[in-house]
C-alpha cells in the first residue's frame, strides 16, 4: 500500500470498520456510502487485498472478512469521542440497570484508547453534561442485555409476568423486538401461552430465564410487523 494514493487511506480504514461490523457488503453499498464509484471500489477492496487483508468474495453477494479476523482498535477523533460521552449521558437516564452497566463499561474501553489530550477532554465533557429526567436514577429494570442476547441468538425466554391486574403468569416467549418508550422499555414476542405477538414491559417481568432451546427466527422486519398488525 506504499504507493497508494494517500487521499484514500481513511476511506480504505473506514471500509475495513465497514466490513468489520457487518457480515456481508455489496461493492454499491460502499461506493454509496462514500460517494465515489463501484469501481473505485473494487480498486479499493484489490488495494486492502494486497495489504495482506484477508477479504471473502462472495460472488454476485458482496464481500466480508474473514471469520475472527479483527483490525487493532481505532483512534476516535475528539468529536467522535464527545458524541459517545453524550450518548452516555442519556443513557444514564435509561431504566434498564443492564443496559446502563454494559453501556458505561464500554465507554471505559473507548476512553482506554483515546489519546490523553482527547481522553482529557472527553472526562471533563461527562462531568459537564447533565439531563434533568430520571435525576434520582431509578431503575425499574434488570433485564435488557439477557434480552438483547436472547433475541439475536433466537433463545427461547421464560418469563413471569405480572399485568396491570396484578396477576402474575409464567410465560415462554420468542423475543422479537425492543422498544424504547419514555418510561420504560417494551418486549415485543410472541407468546407461545397467547400464540400471538404480545407486548411485555420489561419493568413487569418480575423473573426471566434464558433457555437452551432455540426458537425459529421469525422472518419479518420490524416494519413488517408494524404494517402487519397496525
Amino acid at each position: 500500500m506504499d504507493n497508494v494514493d494517500t487521499k484514500r487511506l481513511p476511506r480504505l480504514t473506514a471500509i475495513l470498520i465497514q466490513l468489520q461490523t457487518k457480515r456481508l457488503l455489496t461493492a454499491t453499498e460502499l461506493a454509496n456510502r462514500f460517494s465515489v464509484s463501484v469501481r473505485t471500489i473494487y480498486r479499493d477492496i484489490r488495494a486492502l487485498e494486497q495489504a495482506g487483508v484477508p477479504i471473502m468474495t462472495e460472488e454476485g453477494k458482496g464481500y466480508s472478512l474473514m471469520e475472527h479476523y479483527r483490525i487493532p482498535p481505532i483512534m476516535f477523533t475528539e468529536s467522535q469521542a464527545n458524541a459517545l460521552i453524550l450518548a452516555e449521558q442519556l443513557v444514564l437516564n435509561n431504566k434498564d440497570a443492564s443496559f446502563v452497566k454494559d453501556y458505561s463499561e464500554a465507554i471505559d474501553k473507548i476512553k482506554a484508547v483515546l489519546g490523553q489530550n482527547a481522553k482529557d477532554h472527553a472526562n471533563l465533557l461527562a462531568e459537564r453534561t447533565r439531563f434533568n429526567q430520571n435525576t434520582n436514577r431509578e431503575r425499574s429494570s434488570n433485564n435488557l442485555s439477557d434480552l438483547q442476547f436472547a433475541l439475536t441468538n433466537f433463545y427461547l425466554t421464560r418469563i413471569d409476568y405480572t399485568n396491570e391486574a396484578n396477576n402474575t403468569t409464567t410465560r415462554l416467549v420468542e423475543p422479537f423486538a425492543l422498544l424504547s418508550t419514555q418510561e420504560n422499555w417494551l418486549l415485543v414476542a410472541w407468546c407461545r401461552l397467547r400464540k400471538e405477538f404480545r407486548y411485555f414491559r420489561l419493568d413487569r417481568i418480575k423473573k426471566m430465564e434464558l433457555l437452551s432451546e432455540k426458537f425459529t427466527p421469525h422472518k419479518m422486519t420490524l416494519q413488517e410487523y408494524f404494517d402487519k398488525f397496525y
